[in-house]
């Protein structure tokens, strides 16, 4: 049984009413207390770290409703080795530059050094912890696509839709969407689920996927795709 959002905008999604476990799965963007917590890399680089926080109830709630259904669920982690062999010299000056004192990536504070795997801060936020059974995507920078194994993942289950959650809506989200897009995946962007450095930049990094008909994939809103969800499940259990 397939079915699809019909509020969400420009189109209803997914645009061939594909939305069930077999071809649909949930990817939750970089929820890592580096970008979280106080004391995190995001922090360090002048962030009011508040409404990413408070995205954190949302999400969970959009995570039971995926895992009660039976979805597909990936979780995704930007970090590197402790070597540092993926940072590249611009990208270590930039962070370097823009985190002042604290340093950049690689550089050691409360949660351990900054963006390193295996470092407190670049585990996921307790409340969102991936079950056994969910893919955790580890990437070396912004796009989920780019030097990593996701799109095989993908294809070997079937998925061809993506509804995607998580920050900054301005970096690792749009970068991971845009990536998806060209590959021929279906996305959903969920837009209380995303949140950025800025309204601004969240405003303008939403719009941009719409533009054009919705050249990147979709919006919707929370409380939208919980309800295909569920409405899905309800149709199966008859």
């Amino acid at each position: 049984m397939t079915t699809q959002i019909p509020t969400s905008t420009p189109y209803p999604w997914p645009h061939d009413s594909s939305l069930s476990p077999t071809t649909t799965a949930l990817l939750i963007i970089d929820m890592q207390r580096d970008f979280l917590s106080p004391g995190g890399y995001l922090s360090t680089q002048g962030y009011d770290l508040t409404p990413f926080q408070a995205l954190i109830p949302p999400l969970v709630s959009l995570l039971s409703t995926f895992r009660r259904a039976g979805f597909s669920i990936y979780h995704t982690r930007e970090g590197h080795a402790s070597h540092m062999g993926t940072v590249s010299s611009r990208e270590a000056f930039r962070s370097r530059l823009n985190g002042g004192s604290a340093g950049g990536i690689g550089a050691a504070g409360p949660l351990g050094r900054y963006l390193i795997i295996g470092e407190r801060g670049h585990d996921t936020m307790s409340s969102l912890t991936p079950l056994p059974s969910e893919p955790v995507i580890d990437k070396p920078g912004r796009s989920a696509f780019c030097h990593t194994s996701l799109e095989l993942q993908l294809r070997s289950r079937g998925i061809r839709n993506l509804v995607i959650c998580g920050v900054t809506a301005e970096a690792c989200v749009s970068s991971t969407v845009r990536d998806a897009s060209d590959r021929g995946f279906d996305c959903l962007v969920v837009e209380d689920g995303v949140e950025g450095t800025s309204e601004e930049l969240k405003k303008w990094s939403l719009e941009s996927i719409r533009v054009e008909g919705g050249l990147f994939g979709v919006t919707a809103w929370k409380r939208e795709v919980v309800e295909a969800v569920e409405s899905w499940m309800r149709i199966e259990r008859r």
